[in-house]
């Protein structure tokens, strides 16, 4: 019998706490200290979260997850796609491990839903991008403190078209057990009035379904945004800021920030 592959944690104790119950504990405070007020009664297909140090990006991060709490029981599979930061590459890269760990245990791949992916022809194997990359990583405690239990597939996203992203999403959209995490922060190294200008821009294009109007200035995941958006319009979805805030607001200098938003897909609600 082959030995299961794991993924190890790359970013533990720098982006996020290094040791279960510390971890465990700040996921719970940033849970607890998360808004509900914009929830909406309907369940969301998909959301936008993004993938800073907790410290910085945990708060809207936390939002984001927060409205997965009223179907965590009902949710078996997470597609959870985000930008690569380290390794460029033509396409989507999928990964050979069998599970990712964290602090707070083991999140099994989907292999079935990889293979899936993997009959497109842009998406291939590529350990390389996922082994350093943080993006879909610091994701996963969230998931795994709000979920009794899921798989996942984990994507990154390379040099890819809003289209290719779209098929890929499209092809592994399943039904209400499923749901689509992109993963991004916003604008970089601005000086805080004008994040809030872009940034502002960037949640009203993604509430528009606008592909064509966000740019790689205004999200490092501009291009698995893209993708969502274009699929979302196909799907009729509707489309919802839930928090709209920058490193000037959660930590730091405002002098140069980087900006964080949350937001919810939802598909139509049905026709009686």
């Amino acid at each position: 019998m082959n030995q299961a592959v794991t993924r190890q944690p790359a970013v533990s104790g720098l982006f996020y706490p290094g040791d279960r119950s510390g971890l465990q504990q700040t996921v719970s405070d940033l849970l607890a200290d998360a808004p509900r007020s914009h929830m909406q009664h309907r369940s969301p297909k998909a959301l936008i979260a993004p993938h800073a140090g907790y410290d910085y990006s945990g708060l809207p991060a936390a939002i984001a997850f927060a409205t997965l709490e009223p179907i965590a029981s009902t949710i078996r599979r997470v597609i959870l796609i985000g930008p690569s930061h380290r390794v460029a590459f033509s396409g989507i890269a999928t990964s050979g491990a069998d599970c990712f760990a964290t602090p707070l245990g083991m999140v099994v791949q989907d292999a079935a839903l990889r293979e899936t992916a993997e009959e497109l022809p842009y998406v291939t194997r590529l350990d390389e991008a996922h082994a350093q990359e943080h993006s879909l990583e610091v994701e996963l405690p969230f998931l795994q403190s709000l979920l009794p239990a899921f798989t996942f597939v984990p994507l990154v996203v390379g040099d890819a078209t809003a289209d290719e992203v779209a098929a890929v999403l499209a092809g592994l959209w399943g039904d209400d057990d499923t749901i689509i995490i992109v993963s991004s922060d916003l604008s970089h190294f601005l000086s805080y009035g004008q994040a809030r200008e872009i940034d502002r821009a960037t949640a009203n294009a993604i509430e528009s379904l606008a592909p064509q109007a966000i740019s790689s200035q205004m999200a490092c995941g501009h291009q698995p945004i893209k993708g969502l958006l274009t699929l979302a319009r196909t799907r009729t979805l509707t489309a919802q800021t839930l928090a709209l805030m920058n490193s000037g607001d959660t930590s730091g200098s405002r002098d140069r920030v980087v900006g964080y938003g949350a937001f919810a897909f939802y598909e139509p609600e049905p026709s009686n």
